[in-house]
């Protein structure tokens, strides 16, 4: 193991409103990504996660989770909103599309509150989230795979 300090990931806390948006904007470039050892690399190495039932400790966990999720989750378009935030805590809103193994297309709706420590790695995740089934017609997020396009509309102005 080594004595190396564990890289920081900013924006730091304490959050502004534009450090806060920032935040949220990285964390949806890293989820697009769909690679689990970039987005690991956000949450420290104790972070602990509530995601719908299932609770996740660490980063390892955390990496075997997300591979488990992508390697189910198909064709995965992300986008996240930021809905409040403190000092050293960001609460969101999101909505992502994706596909099974059969090609049934969903649309999962959730929120999720971060809590970080002041290095900016997340250490406290809790998700609630709900899957909608939809057709392939009713999708929204059409952009190529990765990150999303800035010119790309927000959720809110999606009307979702």
């Amino acid at each position: 193991m080594s004595d190396a300090p564990e890289p920081s990931r900013p924006p730091f806390p304490p959050f502004t409103p534009e450090t806060a948006a920032l935040k949220v904007r990285l964390a949806e470039d890293g989820w697009n990504s769909r690679d689990p050892g970039k987005v690991a690399l956000a949450y420290s190495l104790d972070s602990r996660w509530r995601n719908r039932s299932e609770f996740i400790s660490g980063r390892q966990e955390i990496i075997a989770f997300l591979t488990r999720k992508w390697a189910t989750e198909l064709d995965y378009r992300l986008i996240k909103e930021i809905w409040a935030f403190g000092s050293h805590r960001i609460a969101v809103r999101f909505a992502y599309e994706y596909h099974d193994l059969l090609g049934n297309w969903f649309r999962a709706y959730g929120n999720e509150n971060w809590e970080f420590d002041l290095r900016g790695l997340m250490f406290v995740r809790h998700a609630s989230i709900n899957d909608l089934a939809i057709s392939e017609s009713e999708r929204k997020f059409h952009w190529p795979l990765g990150q999303r396009p800035h010119d790309h509309p927000e959720l809110s102005e999606l009307g979702l």
